[in-house]
């Protein structure tokens, strides 16, 4: 005999036989196991589709929200680099402060294409998507309060001296006699 190929019938010790005996009327008398119910596997397709629909539904509300409130996070770690760099302007500060700018701004540019993947009839992704906005414009917020607590906005008087004209002169003064 060759390996791999079997025989039918030649040696055989034992057998199973897979075919179906719930059709004879002697396999109606043994009582269902405690929890089997056979009304329970012939519920309406449209039922468990439905339910499936609900679940997929229900599942991407909560990643809409998941992904809603994940500036939040993001929010923290900016602050605490921001803290961590200190109010001195050098390269690192500065670095920080529009990397802070950069990422909100990119997240506002891209809030539909963030929430696409969870568009459904019966999901509603408006509140999920304020609260990114208001999130990430409280990302933003915090980028420019940095930048003024680095002085690198100009909202006092004397950033704007160079645009003023010059103050008339109100005294002259001329040459004059040189004391002793």
């Amino acid at each position: 005999m060759d390996k791999g190929k079997a025989v039918m019938g030649s040696g055989r010790r034992w057998a199973v036989d897979f075919t179906d005996n719930s059709t004879l009327p002697s396999s109606r008398d043994i009582p269902d196991p405690p929890g089997f119910s056979r009304a329970s596997q012939e519920q309406d397709d449209s039922a468990v589709a439905k339910q499936k629909k609900d679940a997929e539904a229900n599942w991407k509300a909560q990643k809409a929200w998941e992904v809603a409130q994940a500036p939040f996070k993001n929010l923290l770690m900016m602050g605490f680099m921001m803290w961590m760099a200190g109010n001195t302007v050098h390269l690192f500060s500065i670095g920080i402060t529009f990397s802070a700018l950069w990422q909100p701004i990119g997240a506002l540019q891209g809030v539909g294409k963030v929430f696409e993947p969870y568009k459904d009839s019966k999901v509603d992704l408006l509140v999920p998507k304020l609260v990114f906005i208001a999130l990430n414009l409280g990302g933003l917020a915090l980028g420019i309060w940095k930048l003024n607590t680095l002085g690198l906005l100009p909202t006092h008087a004397s950033d704007w001296v160079s645009s003023l004209p010059p103050a008339k002169e109100v005294e002259y003064s001329r040459g004059g006699f040189p004391l002793l």
